[in-house]
């Protein structure tokens, strides 16, 4: 049996982050080579509708993006020797809401734009058109990123971040040596999550027929949580059940796409990992 506490990260740059119940930290290796940690309490949210099944999946969600962003924005001057800057919440608030526009705009907005030269009626085949439309940008974009030197690197301490998760799970001693023994390929992965939500939309916008181009992205757009937070408890309750032979069909794409978004890290990205995760178990 693993270990209980559910634990979940980021890769950043020349770091990863970890969360855990109560905290998160950030380990980020320096110019001088040495590591950097930070590590923060997260405020317990108390409101019982927010940690209702398929709603907590849109909070969650929403989280991520904020501790990431701030997580991004901590390693992207620490592992340049610079001094830490934190961002304002008017700055916070202005990079999440350009996150999601852009990802609303590339994933959604383009290919319901590139469907209609094709068909513009309704149906099933119009949704398997846009889905496929939306599963090729997405593929093309993690190439293209892959081949950025920096980017790269991110994705080794995305393995790194995995391996060292598997290795807490299972209940290993959190050493390199422990850690090396494990996969850069973990069903919880936000890789994962993205392509279950843009698959779940080809069959929750099946379910809807509206006629023009606005009324049809508008709906698809208040969707949009619902498909997310459905994600959210398929991957939990897979998370769970790694062992079922349907989980195992199910994360199979997810798992499968991960071999662009993970590379296998070096020791010493490793141990950034493993003191991260430390950190936000302390």
């Amino acid at each position: 049996m693993g270990n209980e506490i559910t634990i979940g990260g980021q890769a950043v740059m020349e770091g990863v982050m970890m969360r855990s119940l109560d905290k998160y930290a950030i380990a980020v290796r320096q110019p001088d080579k040495k590591i950097k940690i930070k590590k923060i309490k997260i405020k317990k949210n108390k409101n019982k509708i927010a940690n209702l099944p398929i709603i907590r999946g849109c909070v969650r969600f929403i989280e991520t993006m904020n501790i990431g962003i701030k997580a991004l924005s901590f390693s992207a001057s620490v592992s340049q020797g610079d001094e830490e800057e934190s961002l304002s919440t008017l700055e916070l608030i202005f990079t999440i809401t350009l996150s999601i526009a852009m990802t609303i705009l590339l994933f959604y907005i383009a290919p319901l734009f590139l469907t209609r030269f094709i068909t513009d009626k309704v149906g099933i085949l119009f949704n398997i058109i846009d889905g496929v439309f939306r599963l090729l940008i997405f593929f093309a974009y993690l190439l293209l990123i892959s081949l950025m030197p920096d980017i790269r690197r991110i994705f080794q301490y995305h393995g790194a971040e995995h391996m060292t998760v598997f290795a807490y799970e299972n209940k290993e001693k959190l050493t390199v040596k422990n850690v090396k023994k494990y996969t850069t390929l973990h069903p919880r992965c936000g890789t994962s999550f993205l392509l279950l939500v843009f698959v779940l939309s080809v069959f929750f916008f099946t379910l809807i027929k509206v006629e023009g181009y606005f009324p049809r992205l508008g709906l698809r757009l208040l969707l949009l949580p619902l498909i997310a937070g459905v994600s959210y408890e398929i991957l939990k309750f897979a998370g769970k059940h790694t062992d079922n032979i349907f989980v195992k069909i199910l994360i199979a794409p997810g798992l499968l796409l991960q071999k662009i978004t993970t590379r296998r890290p070096t020791d010493d990205m490793l141990e950034v990992a493993i003191k991260s995760l430390k950190a936000a178990l302390s």
